[in-house]
């Protein structure tokens, strides 16, 4: 029997009488049984009788659960397993193309969008320079990238559950728009996240492309394991992605980690991200003599094939490095520091500078190592935040 919430339609959590539980107490058992299943099924495929001795369940309660899974396209047949005794038994595992999920990484320098299956497989990419002249065109350029990565596939755009986008900047879900971006001119516009979700046709979220970065090197990369350690992004700006415990940290409103505003006392420049970015490194050789056409890439190719100003600039880079380590590890004690970023990806140039700095700074000493991901750091931690919540979506559309 079921009461109504003052005529609202609502039913009650109530049981009527012993061993009787409400429709919607049984429909809330049900799906709670069902992503118990779908979530042990992503760590190995599995049995009937498998999961029904790990889970707890009653082996009719899995065999229904798999069923309205299977119907419902979350959960798919995956081979047999045949015992020493005994019937073989049919594995099931989750179905990857039940929803996919987009990553996109904006840079001054690169748009990268990749589309991911549920089991975080990229199944297609797009990389494109950003050559937008303006924040409008430069969201339009995501929307385009977007939809042509989609397109590319071969999937149904409608089976896109969720985007997720990374970006210099902290967003600010209030205003709706990203604050601090000051190498994206006109990027903290409002509006212009909205422009790209409307296009778009998808629910998409906004983060900080340094903490999608370690979150991206903790899924994939050397990060793995670590209990607390940050990922530092130095190239055209400088900033930090901290994760602790598997979870990134942000800060009461999402700055945690924006490094570059640091003072750089009693000398010139004025910040930690003026003293160590990519133009940092290109200040430091022409004042050390280098001229012509100069960028951070060049100067580091030079101090490869050891040019002097360019092996004195990059060392300044790695001493200065080591002091933004310190005041790192004075404040959180990181196990670990990941270098990255486009200036991270010559770290194998900075890290003995680096380390031997470290030693007569401070007794904090965490490793210090090169990003394994690369320049697809921020674009994985994109694909593996947005794949939360397209599993999420995925599951509730299951209906």
């Amino acid at each position: 029997m079921t009461s109504s919430d003052g005529g609202s339609g609502q039913p009650w959590a109530r049981h009527d009488g012993p061993g009787r539980q409400e429709p919607w107490n049984q429909q809330r058992l049900r799906s709670s049984n069902e992503r118990l299943l779908l979530e042990r099924l992503r760590a190995a495929p599995a049995s009937r009788a498998q999961l029904a001795r790990e889970t707890g369940l009653s082996k009719p309660t899995v065999s229904s659960a798999l069923a309205a899974l299977e119907a419902a396209g979350l959960v798919r047949e995956a081979g047999h397993h045949t015992p020493e005794r005994g019937r073989a038994a049919v594995l099931y595992s989750p179905d990857p193309a039940a929803g996919y999920a987009l990553g996109i990484d904006i840079g001054r320098g690169w748009l990268r969008v990749a589309l991911a299956d549920l089991d975080g497989v990229v199944v297609a990419r797009g990389d494109v320079r950003n050559r937008a002249r303006s924040a409008a065109a430069m969201a339009d350029l995501v929307v385009a990238t977007a939809q042509g990565v989609v397109a590319d596939s071969g999937v149904a755009a409608a089976k896109v559950a969720h985007a997720v986008v990374g970006t210099p900047g902290v967003w600010d879900p209030a205003a709706r728009r990203v604050r601090y971006a000051r190498h994206l001119p006109g990027w903290g516009r409002a509006g212009l996240f909205d422009r790209m979700r409307e296009g778009l046709g998808v629910p998409l979220a906004v983060h900080n492309d340094a903490n999608l970065a370690a979150l991206g090197e903790y899924t994939f990369g050397v990060g793995a394991g670590s209990r607390l350690f940050v990922y530092v992004m130095i190239g055209t700006g400088l900033g930090m992605g901290i994760v602790a415990d598997g979870r990134p940290f942000t800060g009461a409103g999402g700055a945690a980690g924006e490094i570059g505003f640091l003072p750089w006392p009693g000398r010139e420049p004025d910040t930690l991200e003026d003293a160590v970015s990519a133009d940092a490194v290109v200040r430091a050789a022409r004042a050390l003599g280098m001229t012509g056409p100069l960028s951070a890439k060049s100067v580091f190719a030079a101090a490869r094939n050891g040019v002097p100003a360019a092996v004195a600039a990059v060392r300044q880079e790695g001493e200065r490095l080591a002091h933004t380590v310190a005041a790192v590890a004075a404040v959180l004690d990181p196990d670990l520091v990941v270098l990255g970023g486009g200036v991270g990806h010559s770290a194998d140039l900075l890290l003995s500078t680096v380390t031997d700095t470290l030693r007569g700074l401070t007794p904090l000493r965490p490793r210090v190592t090169p990003s394994a991901l690369g320049e697809d750091a921020v674009l994985l931690g994109a694909v593996a935040t947005a794949l939360t919540t397209a599993r999420d979506v995925v599951f509730a559309r299951r209906g």
